[in-house]
């Protein structure tokens, strides 16, 4: 049986996807060393730009835009990685229980859903509550949304993990948590950190939620590149976006690489474990 790139015109069409979907990324790229004012005329290479990020008349906002952003994305990442281990070892390791498909599909809702619904559910639930949009309400919803970024590479790794480890483990008089900490954890973990990375990304990245629920006052890295390009796309906001895709591509490499070396790592002999 033929694969599915053997059909007529496959490769034409992965070649037009691709062309679509990453010329513009390799367009912005290119012109963020433009040497030129113009967004559109070549003046040569420069690295000004980037050093305008950085030192140039609007340096300040953009640099406190990045520290929320990263503090957020950091702190969002965490909570997600957390709620989303201990969902994986109850969906994995708790056993067969009624309400298991409702809430497996609840844990995976933020993926189905639009985004954009999400980001006027969430500011709806937090103008019901009476929460003030700011910093919190940012942080609560980037949780929220990271949370099935974070379990998707947990469970897989979880899944992955033979349970007579544990059941080596407490035939050794380990107790569950220390089965659970001396074990299991640490085979976990490369899939808790890929799923950590994708967690801090997707924060790091989301406009829509967070300019629902951002407040006045408050900005981050992409509601502030909103605003700059609202005046106007300048070459400087050709840079943020560059150094913007860079980390985003770096992360997203580094979960994947992770999640490749957990995959490939041999598992210990139990016999051989204490706790």
């Amino acid at each position: 049986m033929k694969g599915v790139r053997h059909f007529p015109g496959f490769a034409a069409m992965a070649v037009a996807c691709l062309v679509i979907l990453y010329a513009p990324l390799v367009v912005v790229t290119v012109y963020s060393f433009n040497g030129s004012t113009s967004i559109t005329t070549w003046g040569g290479f420069s690295w000004r730009w980037y050093t305008d990020v950085f030192t140039g008349p609007e340096s300040a906002r953009f640099a406190a835009a990045a520290w929320n952003s990263l503090s957020i994305a950091v702190l969002a990442a965490t909570g997600a990685t957390a709620i989303a281990t201990a969902a994986a070892l109850a969906m994995v390791r708790g056993g067969a229980f009624a309400a298991r498909p409702a809430t497996f599909a609840l844990i995976n809702l933020p993926l189905m859903v639009p985004e954009i619904v999400t980001a006027v559910a969430t500011l709806i639930f937090f103008s019901t509550i009476g929460l003030t949009t700011g910093y919190l309400t940012i942080l609560i919803a980037h949780v929220t949304f990271c949370i099935p970024f974070a379990y998707l590479p947990i469970a897989a790794r979880l899944q992955g993990i033979d349970d007579s480890y544990e059941m080596a483990a407490r035939d050794l008089y380990a107790s569950r948590a220390q089965a659970l900490r001396l074990i299991l954890l640490p085979l976990m973990m490369p899939g808790v950190i890929s799923g950590y990375l994708l967690a801090f990304i997707i924060s790091l990245d989301d406009f829509i939620i967070t300019n629902f629920v951002k407040g006045a006052g408050m900005e981050t890295l992409p509601t502030a590149i909103f605003g700059s390009v609202k005046q106007g796309i300048k070459p400087n906001i050709m840079a943020i976006s560059s150094m913007m895709l860079a980390v985003s591509v770096l992360f997203v490499t580094l979960s994947y690489l992770v999640n490749r070396i957990g995959q490939r790592t041999r598992q210990p002999d139990p016999a051989r474990r204490t706790p």
